[in-house]
């Protein structure tokens, strides 16, 4: 399964880590093999050993591909990886945060849990903690009125510069 060049789709992003997150993904594969979501799905598996059946992924990609893929998506669904979020906040995608749970063996600890609600509080992604719920968040998703990311990255490089000229 393949998605055409410039085709307009989900993209899901699970992450390098040696952690897996089969949930997210059975649960994707039912609402799309059901109908329910009708829009192309792309995902990036990593150590997940669920392979999709509806959908198109690969394992792992290139910085610029999944930069591209970000880039190109109508949504973004993540695992609780900061540097995907903040991604796809510089890209202004809708994004919904699907965080690794200790409970289920995903993680060893709930840190991707404090990450994405620390994101929600803020109005940047939506969270969703079980697959239950996704289908509800995803309908959502595609309404709701995020709050703009504004990077502070320049102002805080020019304070830093600054101060290293006093020093």
């Amino acid at each position: 399964m393949k998605i055409a060049e410039g085709e307009v789709m989900i993209f899901v992003v699970l992450g390098t880590q040696k952690f897996p997150l089969n949930r997210l993904l059975k649960e994707i594969d039912d609402l799309v093999g059901s109908g329910k979501i009708t829009e192309p799905v792309f995902a990036q598996i990593g150590w997940s050993d669920y392979i999709p059946q509806n959908f198109a992924f690969e394992r792992f990609l290139e910085k610029s591909s999944f930069e591209e893929k970000i880039a190109e998506c109508s949504m973004l669904i993540t695992h609780s990886g900061v540097g995907t979020i903040v991604t796809g906040m510089r890209y202004g995608k809708p994004i919904v945060v699907f965080p690794r749970l200790k409970k289920y063996g995903e993680h060893v600890d709930n840190h991707q849990l404090e990450i994405a609600e620390s994101f929600s509080e803020l109005n940047y992604v939506l969270l969703c903690k079980e697959e239950d719920d996704l289908e509800d968040i995803l309908k959502k998703c595609s309404t709701h009125k995020f709050d703009k990311f504004i990077s502070k990255k320049e102002k805080m490089i020019t304070t830093i510069t600054e101060y290293l000229k006093t020093v």
